[in-house]
């Protein structure tokens, strides 16, 4: 995860994203670079279009956050025709209890 980070900070500084600049990240963090792994990162980032991805993540990310709302609206929703049932219950009770009371 730490190398791909380095290249989304090399990506918002405007830098190119190259092994030798994944490395110098991720070495000032205090980890050891493996350079396998930044040539692989590179090499998978060779095509595609960081800000597209990036937008992409953020809306996924954003789409469960809109659950709990939607969760939300069918409890309340189910309530409410809860509470009509009994309503409608209690009235025909009442109706009952006109015709033998």
């Amino acid at each position: 995860m730490e190398y791909i980070y380095a290249a989304m900070i090399l990506h918002s500084a405007e830098k190119d994203i190259n092994e030798e600049n994944v490395k110098s990240i991720i070495e000032a963090a205090g980890i050891e670079a493996d350079d396998a792994r930044i040539k692989a990162l590179i090499a998978a980032l060779e095509d595609v279009d960081i800000d597209e991805a990036m937008e992409t993540t953020a809306m996924a990310a954003a789409a469960p956050a809109a659950a709990p709302a939607a969760a939300e609206a069918v409890e309340e929703e189910e309530e409410e025709e809860e509470e009509e049932e009994e309503a409608s219950e209690e009235e025909a009770a009442a109706g009952l209890g006109a015709l033998f009371g």
